[in-house]
């Protein structure tokens, strides 16, 4: 964490920075939160993440005291003060302390500064591999903090040589904790319609590409498809080359997949031109 972050109402050390032990984004885990990169000290697309941010807010009926000017103003003056070249910056709003500790109320705002390790090289040169897991996460449109299966799940990655879980429910796939998926077979590119948060990148991909197919994808299918990858902010496009014990395609990055990530880092470096 970077030495300057902004809580409630002004910019301070982060070490001074607190959060009531009654707020109910501790006590019972709700908060909305959302994360973006800067690049050369330039917040990449952040006017559709203050967007979500906000639509997040309204949606988990959490009042946001700081409209979208003044939420620049505030991430400006962050990364001049930290000296943000490229990082990451997350935005936090606590659930507030309510009379019956228990329904939402008016929350603590926390913006932060972070130094950011993208995936090495390898993993996008030869991939990784996800585990499919049977959940459905809660009000999934929202970017919610509630992130307790995949923390917990995550002690087993290491050993496992897993990247990240990809949800599935009644056979339908949805998204992975922390990404978007998508799946091509036959030149067709497909991502899942529901139960997904619907992420920036997800859109700036699905932009590129102009022909993405928004639909149910169960996951015997996704199993079977010839290339697979995953999109966030803090992987950009990733290619997943096995699923569980079952390799994808022949269980390299494939050719699609390949151009996107290309043509994805070309249109990253002119949005911040």
């Amino acid at each position: 964490m970077k030495p300057f972050c902004f809580a409630g109402d002004r910019i301070l050390e982060s070490q001074l920075a607190s959060l009531h032990p009654l707020d109910i984004g501790l006590i019972r885990g709700y908060a909305i939160f959302d994360f973006f990169r800067t690049v050369n000290s330039t917040p990449l697309f952040l006017e559709d993440y203050l967007n979500r941010f906000i639509r997040s807010a309204v949606s988990a009926r959490l009042p946001l005291l700081y409209d979208k000017v003044s939420l620049k103003s505030i991430i400006k003056e962050l990364i001049e003060k930290n000296q943000l070249l490229n990082g990451g910056i997350r935005m936090v709003l606590s659930g507030g302390i309510s009379e019956n500790f228990f329904s939402p109320a008016e929350g603590k705002l926390f913006i932060f500064c972070e130094p950011l390790k993208l995936p090495g090289p390898d993993k996008y040169a030869s991939g990784v591999k996800l585990a499919s897991v049977d959940y459905v996460r809660p009000i999934s449109e929202i970017k919610t903090t509630n992130y307790t299966l995949p923390v917990l799940l995550s002690t087993d990655w290491q050993v496992q040589g897993v990247e990240d879980v990809l949800y599935h429910h009644q056979g339908i796939v949805s998204e992975s904790s922390r990404s978007n998926v998508f799946m091509v077979k036959d030149g067709q590119i497909s991502t899942p319609e529901k139960h997904i948060l619907k992420g920036i990148t997800r859109q700036k991909v699905m932009d590129l590409i102009q022909a993405t197919t928004v639909r149910d994808i169960s996951l015997e299918e996704i199993l079977q498809a010839d290339e697979v990858f995953i999109t966030s902010t803090t992987k950009r496009i990733l290619p997943i080359t096995s699923i569980d014990n079952a390799l994808i395609g022949n269980g390299k990055p494939g050719p699609i997949t390949e151009e996107l990530m290309g043509k994805f880092e070309r249109f990253e470096a002119a949005s911040i031109a």
